[in-house]
């Protein structure tokens, strides 16, 4: 049966041919008739009918009780033959009412991160330096920050990198910034003897930069065979003989590992490197005892002294280097398994970032921004010291930390989905209220909100900021389903 015999809508579309027109306004006369006599009321209408036959009939019908009768039965017919004619005529002139369609839900109106994304893509494109290198060649890339002041803009390795992670994340096609171009200038920005440096390093090779750089090339789809020699250069030097200072530190073995586990996961560093991280883990008394981590894999020595032993600095609990820990350890996890003691660990680190006693957690003391310093020897002259200034934004850390998959199933098993959903959501929205147009900002004094002009924009700190609110944006989706996905 069709639509139009159900009564689910017209045959014909309104004023097409032979379609019925619309109503006068008052009808037919009888129907006129009909209407004027129902407003009278069906009782008004009997009433009169019984009165007006009272009157006419004859006095030769057999007395007044048969007058009666004859007259209220006729007014009875006539209020009952009225009613019926005044309902059939409403019928007929209303019709049935039309069967309408529930109207499709608006479609919720975009949120304002795709603008976030599109501005931080036009920022790059503006920022972006191109170079041609009497040595080198040409290069296409970014300085460290996007508002460099300090003379002409030229490329450098670590900025490059986190340039490209940026765009590999956005997913723009557009060909403005074409990921080859990129991708070229890393390997024309290696040092002569293998590997990457940050600018203030200088020309030896560093294990974090190298693994930082090896990464961004392996997540762009640089070849396994001329990643593989920079992996082993990079393993041979990143040694407690050869690099101390680095094995010592949190960041730099974190930042080894994440590298590594995108450029060779079958690096047989990285083992060693996790144990080295889980063995650093120690217990904070002010969180319930968890398993945190410092800014250092082990405590230093005080200065010697004759008249007492060496004793070592207590380890300070740290957010950021925890949650720079729990998701190194679980990236780990997903790449080389884990057994109980580092499952043991990582589970830990998650349930310490849970016990923040703050009550507001978008600014936090767990949220402070922070400063670190690597100090290597120098290469050249072992009197001085090679100096490395690191900025950690803290925020950006804490939410890719409680994203790890590892951590939504800790929250779960403990019971502790609220605890959960509010830390992440004050680090989230810590992380956006950093970022002006899709870009991130660090002021001098490393204060997270600053109304100073004396800010920078350094490119890992937006590449942190987006990549934290994209991770945020994904866990947060909730398809419609009333809406089809094709």
């Amino acid at each position: 049966m069709s639509q139009q015999q159900l009564g689910r809508g017209p045959s014909r579309a309104p004023g097409a041919a032979g379609a019925p027109g619309p109503v006068p306004q008052g009808g037919s006369p009888p129907a006129r008739f009909v209407g004027w006599l129902g407003r009278f009321g069906c009782l008004a209408a009997g009433y009169a009918v019984f009165q007006f036959l009272f009157e006419v009939l004859p006095d030769s019908i057999d007395g007044a009780p048969a007058k009666y009768l004859i007259s209220g039965l006729s007014g009875l017919a006539t209020a009952g033959m009225t009613w019926l004619a005044a309902a059939l005529l409403r019928a007929r002139t209303s019709g049935p009412a039309p069967l309408t369609a529930p109207a499709p839900p608006a479609p919720a109106a975009p949120g304002p991160l795709p603008q976030v994304f599109g501005s931080a893509y036009d920022t790059l494109v503006a920022q972006v330096a191109e170079v041609d290198d009497p040595v080198r060649g040409r290069l296409i890339g970014w300085p460290h920050s996007l508002q460099e002041l300090d003379g002409p803009a030229r490329p450098t390795s670590l900025a490059t990198a986190y340039g490209l992670h940026i765009v590999l994340d956005l997913g723009v096609q557009d060909g403005r910034l074409h990921t080859g171009d990129l991708i070229d200038t890393l390997w024309r920005l290696r040092l002569q003897g293998g590997g990457w440096s940050a600018r203030s390093q200088g020309a030896v090779a560093r294990p974090e930069v190298t693994a930082m750089v090896l990464g961004a090339l392996a997540r762009a789809g640089a070849s396994r065979e001329r990643l593989a020699d920079e992996v082993a250069r990079c393993e041979a030097g990143f040694t407690p003989e050869l690099d101390s200072t680095g094995r010592a530190l949190t960041h730099v073995v974190t930042t080894v590992m994440r590298g590594l586990l995108r450029a060779a996961p079958d690096a047989p560093v990285l083992p060693v490197l996790r144990d080295a991280l889980v063995d650093a883990a120690f217990p904070d008394p002010q969180r319930q005892h968890r398993r945190c981590w410092s800014h250092r894999l082990s405590s230093l020595p005080w200065p010697a002294h004759p008249d007492r032993p060496v004793v070592r600095h207590p380890a300070q609990p740290s957010a950021l280097h925890t949650a720079q820990a729990v998701v190194a350890l679980d990236r780990a996890a997903r790449v080389l398994g884990e057994g109980p003691v580092e499952r043991a660990a990582r589970e830990d680190g998650v349930r310490w970032l849970l016990a923040c006693p703050a009550t507001a957690h978008d600014a936090c003391a767990d949220l402070a921004n922070l400063r670190e310093e690597v100090r290597r020897r120098h290469p050249d002259d072992s009197s001085h010291h090679e100096v490395l200034n690191v900025r950690h934004f803290t925020a950006s850390w804490i939410v890719r930390a409680l994203l790890t998959p590892g951590a939504q199933d800790i929250a779960r098993q403990d019971g502790l989905e609220e605890a959960w959903q509010e830390r992440l959501n004050g680090a989230a929205g810590a992380v956006w209220a950093a970022q002006t147009d899709g870009i991130w900002s660090w002021s001098r004094d490393g204060s997270m909100f600053t109304t100073t002009e004396e800010l920078r924009q350094p490119i890992w700190m937006t590449y942190q900021g987006l990549s934290a609110l994209r991770a945020h944006a994904v866990w947060m989706y909730q398809p419609d389903t009333r809406t089809r996905l094709l």
